[in-house]
């Protein structure tokens, strides 16, 4: 079977025609990767979608008859988008008998992956990412090659066979969207510092840590699939109700050799809860308006989702 190459080859333009195709394709293959997951939020899907844009590639380079392509990255972005659209249904056909609610996969990087969250800086944050789970997906489509990858609404109308005037009505649907429902992100720093204090309350049972560091209209969102740690068929609301949660959970945490690791998920920081060596948990929380405050967790157990973590 045709794969899409991985970014660990190196592939370089030679006199061989496979090569130069490739090592234009892998070019861009971090772009269109951020491309497909901001519209996908999976990693999957995304790899996936990449797979059809690198057959797409080859074969448009294999046909004789076919014109040359004068700019690869808004050919290939062009490609990504309109599968990443495609797929778009049979994610929403998944979505209807996901157990309980559903969070973008997080894309964990580790400290020594400096040069992969340089290359993957326009992955979006985890709020953002929910968000845009509640545009349509053209609205979707539009205000990631838009506002996150700056691509012209002429552009974009080509791209998606619209008219520039309904790609700018798109935009701006999916602009005011956002800036409705996008929750405060705070301070990155200090938003790190909140995570560790969050976890460690967690972990040795401190109560009124907790309740300090919680907004009383904190949510928590779990996303366990139905197989994880912490299932909720429901968001949980409310402090002492988040609160409870997490001292059930610091109880209920499995025997063996427990282990707490601080990443970035995009500009997201990240707490990953290890045991023995597997991941367990993922969490990343965002403040409330006075920037002092937990005001939404988003915890993903489910172990499909953090196949990747290591």
């Amino acid at each position: 079977m045709t794969t899409s190459p991985s970014t660990s080859e190196t592939a370089t333009a030679t006199a061989n025609p496979t090569a130069e195709i490739t090592a234009r394709f892998l070019d861009y293959r971090e772009l269109l990767f951020a491309v497909g997951y901001n519209m996908l939020g999976t990693v999957a899907d995304t790899e996936d979608v990449l797979q059809e844009a690198w057959l797409a590639w080859a074969a448009r380079h294999r046909d004789p008859h076919a014109p040359p392509v004068d700019n690869a990255r808004a050919y290939l972005v062009r490609v990504v988008a309109n599968q990443a659209l495609a797929r778009r249904t049979e994610i929403g056909r998944r979505r209807e008998t996901y157990l309980g609610p559903w969070l973008p996969e997080p894309l964990v990087l580790a400290a020594e992956d400096a040069a992969a969250l340089v290359e993957r800086k326009e992955s979006l944050s985890m709020a953002v990412l929910v968000v845009l789970e509640t545009l349509t997906p053209l609205e979707r489509a539009v205000f990631v090659l838009h506002d996150v990858f700056g691509f012209g609404h002429p552009e974009i109308a080509a791209m998606l066979d619209r008219s520039p005037a309904a790609v700018r009505q798109l935009a701006s649907r999916a602009r005011k969207h956002l800036e409705t429902r996008h929750p405060r992100q705070g301070d990155k720093d200090f938003r790190a510092g909140v995570s560790e204090r969050l976890a460690d309350a967690t972990m040795r049972g401190d109560l009124t840590t907790m309740l300090e560091i919680l907004a009383p209209d904190v949510t928590l969102w779990t996303d366990s699939g139905g197989v994880g740690p912490a299932q909720s068929s429901a968001p949980v609301h409310g402090r002492e109700r988040v609160a409870a949660v997490f001292m059930a959970v610091a109880a209920d945490l499995p025997d063996g050799d427990l282990a707490i690791s601080y990443r970035w998920v995009a500009e997201d920081p990240c707490v990953l809860v290890f045991s023995d060596n597997s991941p367990i948990a993922a969490v990343v929380v965002d403040l409330d308006a006075a920037g002092s405050r937990i005001q939404t967790i988003y915890s993903i157990t489910n172990p499909h989702k953090l196949s990747g973590v290591r």
